[in-house]
Formats: C-alpha cells, structure tokens, sequence
C-alpha cells in the first residue's frame, strides 16, 4: 500500500493582517508554504499578493498576526535579525534585476556569494561557474548587465539569488519585463531548480508562469479565496498512462505538450471560476 508523503510547513502565517494607513492591504490570511513546493500567488492587481510575499519573507513586517519560518517566530524581529534571516535562508528575484551595473554578470552571482554564503572565496567562484552554466550564461558573464539581453540578466539575477543555497527562493513577477522567448528561458530556470528540490514561492499574474507551479493560491481583496494543485510540471499525474512510451527518452517540449495540456485546462477553468 502507497502511503502519501505529509508535507512539511518551512512558512506557516496565522491571521495575518497588514495595512497602510487606513487601507487594509491583507485581511486576516492564513497560510502555510510547504517545504519542497512551487507554489504560486496568483490576483489581479491591488489584490495584496505581491504584499503578502514581502511579509513572509521578512521584508515587510505584518500589521498582526503570526509569521514562522520553521519554529522561528520572525513577527516583530529587528531588521537586524530580518537581514541576516534574509541574507542567510533566502533568495529573491523581482522584475527589475537589479543588477550591479559596474559588475559583469559573473561578478554580479559572485558579489552575493561572497556576502550572503557562508562559503570561503574559491569555493564562491566555483559555485558560480557551476551556476552560469547551469543557467545557460556562459557566453554572457563576462558582459556588463547594459551589454545582456533582458532574460540573460534576469538568468545572472536568479543565480545570484540561489548562490546562498536559500531555504527559500521568493520570486515576484520575475517575468513580467521580458519577451516570450526570454520568458521561456527564465521560467525553465525555475522548473530546473523545483526538480532539484528548491522551495519557490512566486508571484505572477501570467498563466504560463503559473503553470510551472504545483500549487497555486488565489488571492482578492487581501484574502487567499481559492487553491489549485496540479501535478509536477512535465509529469504524468499518479495513475494514469504514458501509453508505453518513457517519457524521460522524449524531448522537454514534447514531454511538456504531452503531460501538460490537461493541466493548463485545469487552470484556465479554475480562474475563469474565479472570474479571471
């Protein structure tokens, strides 16, 4: 007999409110962000879901309520504590790079090992080679960020986030500047790194970005209102046929078309549900 693996919380937040002066921007949210997930935010603009990833990654500290990272209590740390939790357990990407302009983009992925790792100086180097093949850079690093295209730098930005090996890699609309090739690109990236076992949470307002994630949380008017799983992306789900044919011995864009059409369905109904 099969017995399901229980998934483990790495983030729980109880009744978490946060307000800017007299809007309340989150409204009573509970939360729980599992260890080994992709787990996407997904709302319509204003609706409090790039807000709610600030506040469980430290960045923004709830109005009310109780945040845990693990059994670590973060509601009301000192930023002191807020900055080395950041610099030592996560990794964020945004939609702007962010990039140091002055710095080549393996410079860039070096700089954050260097500051956040807890590795020494030669083994940083190693480590960020390792991460610029990985992320397809190595005709790239030695250029300045101005001297990239947009899903290079945004690539050199997702390797410098997880340079740290984080616990938690939070992404908010990493996507959203880029074209649709580059998007692809930046989004295999994260595919890459959930196989390899890396907790994401990600916020985005674009299905194809959405689609990447295993689970996928609704959010409006400052509360989670509706929760989505799929399968692993580019898997069958558990039971069902390939028809005898391996799909590890199929190409990624075959595989992907193959498994992931009922999920995109899926996903198209559930948000049209919800009035997308």
């Amino acid at each position: 007999m099969e017995h399901k693996k229980v998934k483990t919380p790495i983030i729980s937040g109880k009744n978490i409110v946060k307000t800017f002066g007299e809007t309340k921007v989150l409204n009573e949210i509970n939360i729980e962000i599992y260890d080994g997930d992709f787990t996407v935010i997904m709302g319509t603009s204003g609706s409090g879901k790039s807000t709610l990833l600030y506040c469980l990654s430290g960045m923004e500290q709830a109005t009310e309520g109780t945040i845990l990272y693990g059994d670590r209590n973060i509601t009301g740390a000192s930023e002191k504590e807020l900055t080395k939790l950041r610099a030592d357990e996560f990794g964020f990407v945004f939609q702007k790079t962010h990039l140091v302009s002055n710095l080549t983009l393996y410079e860039n992925i070096v700089m954050a090992g260097l500051i956040g790792s807890r590795l020494g100086e030669k083994e940083v180097k190693e480590r960020a080679k390792e991460l610029a093949l990985q992320m397809n850079l190595q005709d790239a690093v030695d250029r300045l960020p101005s001297q990239t295209s947009g899903g290079e730098a945004q690539r050199a930005a997702v390797a410098r986030a997880v340079m740290g090996s984080p616990a938690v890699l939070f992404a908010d609309e990493p996507t959203g500047a880029l074209n649709k090739a580059n998007t692809k690109e930046v989004l295999n990236m994260f595919t890459d790194l959930h196989e390899k076992g890396q907790t994401i949470l990600l916020v985005t307002h674009d299905k194809e970005a959405a689609l990447r994630g295993n689970r996928i949380l609704y959010i409006e008017d400052g509360r989670v209102i509706s929760e989505l799983m799929l399968s692993e992306y580019g898997k069958l789900p558990s039971g069902t046929s390939s028809c005898g044919n391996d799909l590890h011995e199929r190409s990624d864009d075959t595989k992907n078309l193959y498994t992931n059409d009922d999920r995109e369905k899926k996903l198209a109904a559930w948000l049209e549900g919800l009035g997308w």
